[in-house]
């Protein structure tokens, strides 16, 4: 195995996949000069016909993007950044993640949307959201958030197989951390976690720009005592509950490290499942932590601070172990 870039491992899967696929076409804003890096070479090796430069208006583009893929293309849309998802919102909520139903399946939208999202890079409030909990709650559309360059590739190549409208979200700031990447043709199914760190005494659940805070909060723990098994989700719809679950029966503690706002968050769903399914493995209340319910400022200190990260995640995982011991 090779090791990679995040960016170039999201690259390497659009490459490979639009040469096994003629069918697949890749539109979206600035995608020609690759501002992030991930459709970088594309033109220069599919052409005009296939890679196209688009203006800025998401309400064309998300539309654009189902009446391509109900014409039978494969479509991947560059969204640039999330919060651009807003604007293009209509055609999501009330045509992508409707009209396979609405045709009783008689129409197939193969759609993947590109976006980066997050903080951290103080990008301001308009370039810095992390929006899926709004896309989790349509009930049409699959939604990735892959944390490491191995399951960027593999999550991209399933999802420009498959049939149903994904959003495959690029964890900001992480384009260029490297990780081995394996050489095959492989991909990775939707709805599985990926179980990163084996323990006893409380489950950290982490999604996305998450996964690299939880690591290091396992490991500050661990010097603490602390047993945590870490669960990166990968992917949010499908969303795996049986490892979760599995995991909670044995600790009996949980803590959702979540970069969306706290109010209706994927932490909060994934909390809320765990106290119906889990409840009786429950030794303490489950805990989130999230982004505060404000609009992500510019400012670098004020950012960092409304952030989560390896710190805020021990000690909330932290509290949960010692309250069983009065402490």
């Amino acid at each position: 195995m090779a090791k990679k870039r995040y960016i170039q491992a999201i690259n390497d899967a659009l490459m490979e996949e639009m040469a096994r696929d003629p069918k697949i076409i890749l539109f979206g804003e600035d995608v020609e000069i690759s501002m992030f890096g991930d459709t970088q070479g594309l033109r220069a090796r599919f052409g005009a016909d296939r890679i196209r430069n688009t203006p800025i208006c998401e309400a064309t583009l998300t539309g654009m993007a189902v009446g391509a893929a109900a014409s039978g293309y494969r479509v991947v849309l560059h969204m640039m950044f999330s919060n651009f998802i807003y604007t293009g919102f209509d055609a999501i909520a009330n045509q992508m993640a409707k009209l396979r139903l609405m045709t009783g399946g008689q129409m197939r939208f193969p759609i993947t949307v590109l976006a980066g999202y997050g903080g951290g890079r103080s990008s301001a409030a308009q370039h810095s959201d992390t929006p899926y909990p709004a896309l989790m709650n349509l009930g049409g559309v699959n939604v990735v958030v892959p944390a490491s360059p191995a399951d960027a590739k593999g999550l991209l190549k399933t999802v420009l197989r498959a049939d149903n409208p994904t959003f495959f979200l690029e964890a900001g700031g992480r384009g260029a951390e490297t990780a081995e990447v394996p050489d095959d043709d492989y991909t990775i199914p939707l709805g599985k976690a990926a179980v990163l760190r084996e323990g006893r005494d409380v489950t950290i659940v982490a999604i996305g720009t998450m996964v690299k805070h939880g690591v290091a909060a396992a490991a500050e723990l661990a010097g603490k005592g602390i047993d945590a098994e870490l669960i990166d989700v990968r992917s949010l719809v499908p969303f795996d509950e049986d490892t979760v679950l599995a995991s909670v029966r044995k600790t009996g503690r949980l803590v959702v490290a979540d970069e969306a706002r706290d109010r209706c968050s994927a932490a909060s769903h994934i909390c809320a499942v765990v106290a119906d399914k889990g409840f009786g493995s429950l030794k303490a209340a489950p805990k989130r932590v999230t982004v505060p319910n404000v609009a992500m400022p510019y400012a670098p200190n004020a950012e960092k601070n409304v952030l989560p990260n390896a710190t805020k995640i021990a000690e909330a995982a932290a509290a949960l172990v010692n309250a069983k011991a009065g402490s």
